[in-house]
C-alpha cells in the first residue's frame, strides 16, 4: 500500500495514476492542460492536491466536476474510486474538445468510471451533483451560479482556492447565501479548500 494524501492506495490504483501522470506529459505540449512550469513537480501539484478532496466526500452518489480541463480534481476523483468507492458516478463537464478527448483517452487507459460531457457548464441540464468540484475555474461568484445550477439542494460544494478566497467570499455574499467551510490544503500553505452548503440567491 502507498500513503497518497492520507489514502493507504493499493498498487494497481498507483499504477493508474501513474499511466494518467503518463498522458499527461504525452499530450500537455500539445494542448497545455496544465502549466507547463508544474509538469516537473505534478504528483504534489496535482494528483496529491485531488487526491486531498477525495476524502472530504469518498461517499459521494454522484460527484461532478466542472472545467476539468486536465482531469484535476475529477479524473483523480474518479480513479481513486475505483479501489474506494466503485458506485460513484463522476461526470467531468470540460467545453473544450481536444481537453474532453484528453479526458475520454485517460478514463479508457485507466478504466475509471468518468463520463465526460464536451460542453459549456451553463449549457448543460442540470446535473443534480451531492458533491461538485473545481479547480481554477472562476471567481466564486460564478462558481456558486454553476453550483446552483447542478448542485443538489442537499450536496456540498467543494472549490480549491488560493490567496484571495476571503475577497471572493465577501465578493460572493453580494449575490448568494450559503455556509462556507475552509479547510486547509495539505499540499499548499496558501491555499484553501472551501466547502458550501445551503446555497441559495439573494
Amino acid at each position: 500500500m502507498t500513503d497518497l494524501a492520507g489514502l493507504n492506495v493499493s498498487r494497481e490504483t498507483l499504477q493508474h495514476l501513474k499511466t494518467y501522470e503518463a498522458l499527461l506529459n504525452k499530450w500537455n505540449p500539445a494542448i497545455n492542460l496544465v502549466a507547463k512550469s508544474t509538469l516537473a513537480d505534478a504528483w504534489t501539484r496535482h494528483f496529491i492536491d485531488s487526491a486531498q478532496i477525495f476524502q472530504l466526500a469518498p461517499n459521494a452518489a454522484h460527484w461532478v466536476d466542472l472545467g476539468s480541463g486536465g482531469g484535476f480534481p475529477g479524473m483523480v476523483v474518479a480513479i481513486l474510486a475505483l479501489e474506494f468507492a466503485p458506485q460513484m458516478q463522476i461526470t467531468l463537464v470540460e467545453s473544450d474538445q481536444r481537453k474532453a478527448t484528453f479526458l475520454r483517452t485517460v478514463a479508457r487507459e485507466t478504466g475509471a468510471n468518468a463520463t465526460v460531457i464536451a460542453a459549456r457548464i451553463e449549457d448543460v441540464p442540470p446535473l443534480n451533483a451531492d458533491v461538485l468540484s473545481a479547480r481554477a475555474l472562476a471567481a466564486l461568484d460564478l462558481l456558486l451560479e454553476f453550483a446552483n445550477r447542478h448542485l443538489s439542494p442537499d450536496g456540498v460544494a467543494l472549490f480549491l482556492k488560493g490567496a484571495n478566497h476571503d475577497k471572493e467570499i465577501a465578493e460572493a455574499v453580494a449575490n448568494w447565501r450559503f455556509t462556507v467551510q475552509k479547510l486547509p490544503s495539505t499540499t499548499d500553505s496558501n491555499a484553501i479548500i472551501l466547502a458550501i452548503r445551503e446555497l441559495a440567491h439573494v
